[in-house]
This record gives structure tokens, sequence and C-alpha cells, in this order.
């Protein structure tokens, strides 16, 4: 049996392609009901939709798609990206210039098929379905860009993190070498850069040696996203591809410019990169950056232990990033093997009383004469609030100002054994922070940083727009921006990885306390696991 499908384009089926009229099945679910594209297709269907946009279809045999439960008739979900084709259905296609450069010439399989997608979850049972996919990054065999035509440009927003150069450089040499694009601008100093500031021409010679210095080469900077002078100014420059680096409210800035582009009918693929040293974008394996920040960490835990092991009772606390996520303090503690205690935002903790973090100080110090805690830089904010009265401020992102709970823990640590236990500690704090974020990626990063690069270059060429790019179990995707941005990626106390960190340092897992039980089970459950991120 086959399954016909009719589109906009040949490789696009998105949310908006057909009005829910055109639907002639009803192993679809409710269209409108979906923040982003979701198709299921089941062995049984035969779907025939057709619309007064009617220029491709795809062909798809019911052989191919592997046997399942016939009880089961919602068994393959595709969250797709949306397509230029879906607002401008009479765009021209052309033959990818790839295939002709001699780095691809020899490659046995240049392109991707349209039938090729990624498994959210590859861990599942025998009767299970099969389950959420998303559309499988690479180059397509048609594009809806010539490469004299295409203006593209980049920017970078939020903070900084080892492998923006990389990402910028591998955007730029990308266009270049791959597909022959001579026309790509920088946009200075983030979001604002777009309407009050000069932009940048970008060559491969530009920006060849970037990739060995940390920071941004284009700067970058907090809020300042207007949709409506972004859009403009992409229309007044003849810009249509826009390749924008940043984090969960700036992909959120980048759904928007997306969507003012559909509503005014312009042809623009906007493509986002994921950016968050912190780790804590959802759906992809890891976010670039994240490997050297957890590797450059071990410089200064390894600090900190060589310190508090030449003195008596001796107690170092090494702040890390992560304002929600505390992934880089627990990767970097599992790296070390010389932390006595990680303490994280998902975590709560409590100082005092049976099973708290004094208690088990003083028990290490009696135990090895010295131990060294890793602290991210969200953790315990309640408590710190608490003692210096302090309201919930924000910065431009939108983001909570947090408070210096490493300075806060240092001072709690030596006033208790100073004052009640009357013993004497030698305390040392680090705090190598913004140490971290300023470095240049290492080779793991720089490799990763490439395949993100491409991954959008080739998104934006094949006429997909709206969508963000990173690999999902190994292999890289496209996916929706409203996927990234709904939810906050954060350590399960449940899953094996914390259990792996508890074995390691042999903390306390600091349940004992009543109000801490509560909190773990309204606050972890309710508050993390349904953070929503409204900043841009």
């Amino acid at each position: 049996m086959d399954a016909a499908f009719t589109s906009f384009s040949p490789y696009s089926l998105s949310r908006n392609s057909f009005p829910s009229t055109f639907l002639s099945t009803n192993n679809f679910p409710s269209l409108t009901s979906l923040s982003f594209a979701k198709f299921v297709f089941t062995k049984q269907s035969y779907l025939s939709l057709r619309g007064p946009f009617n220029s491709h279809s795809i062909k798809v045999q019911a052989s191919e798609i592997p046997p399942t439960d016939p009880q089961n008739e919602e068994d393959f979900i595709l969250e797709d990206v949306p397509h230029l084709t879906t607002f401008l259905p009479d765009l021209a296609m052309y033959t990818n210039p790839l295939k002709k450069t001699q780095a691809y010439a020899i490659v046995k399989q240049t392109f991707v098929t349209p039938e090729d997608v990624v498994a959210h979850k590859v861990v599942v049972q025998k009767e299970s379905p099969r389950g959420v996919h998303f559309r499988r990054a690479g180059p397509r065999e048609k594009v809806y860009f010539k490469s004299e035509e295409v203006r593209a440009c980049i920017v970078t927003c939020g903070g900084l993190c080892p492998g923006i150069n990389t990402v910028i450089r591998e955007i730029v040499c990308g266009l270049n070498s791959m597909y022959g694009v001579e026309e790509i601008l920088g946009i200075q100093g983030g979001y604002r850069g777009f309407y009050s500031k000069n932009t940048v021409q970008l060559t491969p010679k530009s920006v060849n040696d970037i990739h060995k210095r940390g920071g941004t080469f284009l700067q970058t900077s907090r809020g300042g996203h207007d949709t409506n002078k972004i859009v403009d100014n992409i229309q007044d420059r003849g810009i249509n591809q826009v390749y924008i680096i940043g984090g969960d409210g700036t992909q959120k800035g980048a759904a928007a410019i997306y969507k003012e582009v559909e509503r005014r009918g312009i042809k623009v693929a906007v493509a986002g990169i994921p950016k968050t040293i912190d780790n804590d974008i959802v759906v992809i394996d890891k976010s670039f950056g994240f490997d050297t920040a957890v590797e450059e960490a071990q410089r200064a835990i390894n600090a900190a232990h060589v310190e508090v092991e030449s003195v008596e009772n001796g107690v170092g606390i090494v702040k890390l990033m992560g304002r929600y996520s505390g992934f880089i303090a627990m990767h970097a503690t599992l790296a070390s093997r010389d932390v006595d205690c990680c303490l994280i935002p998902e975590s709560p903790f409590y100082l005092e009383g049976q099973g708290g973090l004094f208690e088990f100080v003083e028990q290490r110090l009696k135990e090895n004469g010295h131990m060294v805690i890793v602290l991210a830089e969200g953790a315990g904010q309640e408590y710190v609030a608490q003692s210096f009265h302090a309201s919930a401020e924000k910065d431009a992102s939108g983001n909570r100002l947090l408070l210096d709970v490493g300075l806060w823990l240092t001072q709690k640590i030596k006033d208790h054994f100073t004052n009640v236990r009357k013993m004497a500690i030698n305390m040392k704090y680090i705090d190598p922070t913004y140490m971290i974020r300023a470095i240049p990626s290492n080779a793991s990063d720089n490799i990763y940083c490439t395949l993100l690069a491409h991954s959008a270059i080739h998104g934006a060429m094949a006429g997909y727009t709206g969508f963000t790019v990173g690999p999902v179990n190994s292999r890289h995707a496209y996916i929706p921006i409203s996927r990234v941005t709904e939810t906050t990626n954060i350590v399960k106390l449940t899953d094996r990885m914390w259990a792996r960190l508890l074995a390691s340092t042999n903390q306390p897992s600091f349940l004992g306390c009543e109000v801490v039980q509560e909190r773990f089970a309204n606050t972890i459950d309710d508050d993390f696991h349904n953070l929503k991120i409204t900043s841009i």
C-alpha cells in the first residue's frame, strides 16, 4: 500500500501547510492544538492531502514503515519544522551545488533523504510505540537559494560561552566553501545591533583564526530585542538568511523573528544555534562549550584541593556556573574525584541539624583533615536572599540576578565552626566562573561547533526556517524552536547520574529534613520540570 502526501515542498510537511478542512483521515491528531508540527503515520494510514498550492508529492511505501502493534494507532510522530514554501508556495528549487565540490565528490551518500528522521528516544520496550522523531539534519538534493543571491547574517546574543567564535567561523567558511556564498554580514552587539550598530563584512580570511580566541568576534549583549525593527533592518539590507547564536531567551527571539517574516511573506530563512554553557537546553544531547567548561573547572577544583590538603582543617569551596541546572557542577565533580560534596539548584540542602551540611563537613574534617565543596551558582539562593533580605532583581534578559552563594556559604561555615564548634578551620573560596566562560573551546567542542554550523547552513539552504539544530541521540536534527524553549533541562535527582555522584562523594542526600522533603516533592516536580523561559 502507498501513502501519498501532497505538500508545498518536496521535503516539508508543517503544521500550517494545510487548513484543517483538507485533512481526509482521522489518523491525524488535531493540529490546531499543537505548539509545533506533529504528524502521525501508521501502517494502515492512507493520507491524501491536497490543497490549492499543490506542486510536489512524496510517496512513502507502507513496506518502508516497520510493522507495529495494530492496537497502537498513533505509532510514529514527526515533530516537523517550518518551511519557506508554507507561506511562499511558488518558490523555485535548484540543484544543490555541494555534489560538485571537491570535498564532497567522493562521499557515497551526499544528501539526506526526505524520509530520514531521528528518534527522540532510543531505549524502548518491545511493545512501545515508535514515538517522537525529528527531521534529520544535513544537505538536501534540492535547495531554495541560488548561491549568488544569498545574503546571510550572523548575530550572537546573551552571555559568553566557549565555542561561539568557532560557530561563527564555520558558518562563514561553510557557506563559502560548500555553497559559494560571498555576501555574509556580522551583526555587532546582539539583537540591538540590527538597528543601532554597523555591520561588518565576514569572509573566510577575516574569521580564519577567531576560533583560537574566547568570547565572541561580533560582540554580544542582553535584551534589545525589537521584532519589528529587526525585521525592518533585515528587509532594508536585503538579508535572506539569518543565523542566530544564543540561549533559550535568544531562541525565543528567533522564533518571533520567523513569525514576523512569515507574516510579511518575505523569503528569509531563520536558523538558530543553541548556546548555553549550563547545558540547560532540552531535547539536544548537550550544548556546545559544555565539555570545555567541565574540563576547565577541573583546574579550579584541583587548585582548591591542593590548597586545603596543605593546611589543617582546610575547607575549599569552588563556585561554578549553573543558574537553574547543575550539570557543570555534577560532571566536574564526577570527573575530579577530589570533591567531597556537590550542591546544585535541583537538590535542596540545609546547614544545621542531623544530616545537614555542617555535620558532614565536621565528619570529613575528622576523617581526612580537609574537604572540597563544589557549588553551582544557583544553589541555595533562597537562603542567601533571606540572609540579606534581597529583592528579586532581573538583568536585561529577564533572568533573576543571583546573589553570591559562595561567599555566603563560606561565611556560614566559618562562623559555625569558629563560634559554635570552637574549631579553627582554613577556608579557601575560588570563583572561576568568568575565567571558564571566556576561554576558547577545546578540540571536542570545536568539532561539535563545526557540525552545528554546517547543519544550520544545510537547513537554511534547503528552505527550512524557524528551526534550531542539535544532536539528538548523537544524530544531528532540525528541531522546532518552541520545543527547546518551552522548558529547561535540569539534573533529575531520580536518575542514575545523580546516584553515581552521591556514590562518588558519599555526601548526604539532605532528604532527612521535613522542609526539604516537602520542597523536593513539590518544587522539583512542579517548578523545575515545568519551568518556563520568558526572557529574550
